[in-house]
């Protein structure tokens, strides 16, 4: 077995062909370098150095060693290098995940401002629903979520990070639309789109039409937001989703928010990572920017709120 503390001895010695001075550079003792060459020359059953009067020289079985010896020492210079970039963000990795419609409208934004500051890491960004993205944490395929609340799990944190507000979308003339508000019991009469199971979207939705008692009369149920736009522009049933998310067809009028009888709708979403775990340098980076971005009170505060915090921010 090399012993890579011999090894340095030998090529530093070697090096400056002077025991003496390789004492110097490691701050032992001369005797102390001599014993680990004679240590390591016992190992190997090899001559390493041929001496003449003050003055050391690699014997021919030295002279093949010390190339090795050369390249073993300036890897290790390297990977001080690397474990110095990381540890400066200069090197790394950040592995996200988020739902469909974070990656589409907020992500880009805040990825950006990620990006700003720290230039040389990389972003891995994973998509789906947020029971997905949480199971990605327990798997260790992502740090950092941001997500909504689909299902609780004793490992992962959740951080609250905005609310969302959730609005009920349907054709302009769908008959739905032109009533003042509606309540659970009419909608539970019309066909809707849901979005997929594990979405927080379908747990809050669902929520609400047991506690009204109603059951919902699902159509489909699918994870594409720009699919249920398209089915419900159509005439082909009605659904929940984020108001973010239909900003542009409610102000076009390709879409209507059809009132809801009684109080608003929000959705939590959350910032959640593995409790008891620590994060790597980049997502604890990015971790940060989002601390500053998270409101002190659980506010309704979504999405294009976010987006105009950052902008000031940046000014």
């Amino acid at each position: 077995m090399l012993n890579f503390n011999q090894l340095r001895v030998f090529w530093l010695a070697a090096r400056h062909e002077n025991f003496t001075t390789a004492a110097e550079k490691l701050y032992i003792t001369q005797p102390a370098v001599t014993a680990q060459i004679k240590l390591l020359e016992s190992t190997s059953n090899l001559k390493l150095f041929k001496k003449r009067g003050r003055k050391v020289y690699l014997s021919d079985e030295g002279k093949i060693l010390y190339p090795y010896v050369q390249r073993i020492f300036d890897l290790e210079k390297e990977l001080e290098n690397v474990i110095e970039d990381m540890r400066e963000l200069k090197r790394g990795v950040l592995k996200l995940g988020t739902t469909k419609t974070y990656a589409r409208y907020f992500m880009p934004w805040i990825i950006t401002r990620f990006r700003e500051t720290y230039p040389d890491i990389k972003i891995h960004l994973d998509e789906g629903s947020s029971k997905d993205m949480t199971l990605s944490l327990l798997d260790f395929q992502n740090e950092i979520a941001i997500i909504a609340k689909a299902e609780n799990h004793s490992d992962v944190y959740f951080l609250p990070f905005s609310r969302e507000e959730l609005v009920l979308i349907a054709a302009p003339d769908h008959p739905l639309a032109g009533m003042g508000s509606v309540a659970f019991d009419q909608i539970s009469r019309e066909p809707i789109i849901m979005k997929e199971v594990g979405s927080g979207t379908r747990r809050l939705v669902n929520q609400l039409f047991a506690r009204h008692g109603c059951m919902p009369d699902v159509l489909m149920e699918t994870s594409n937001t720009e699919f249920i736009k398209q089915l419900v522009q159509r005439g082909d049933g009605i659904s929940f989703l984020v108001k973010q998310a239909v900003a542009m067809e409610l102000e076009e009028g390709r879409l209507v928010a059809v009132p809801l009888a009684g109080a608003r709708i929000f959705l939590d979403v959350n910032i959640a990572y593995l409790k008891d775990q620590h994060l790597s340098p980049p997502a604890q980076a990015f971790l940060d920017i989002l601390g500053k971005l998270a409101p002190e009170e659980m506010l309704p505060q979504g999405i294009g709120s976010l987006m105009a915090k950052m902008l000031a921010q940046r000014r």
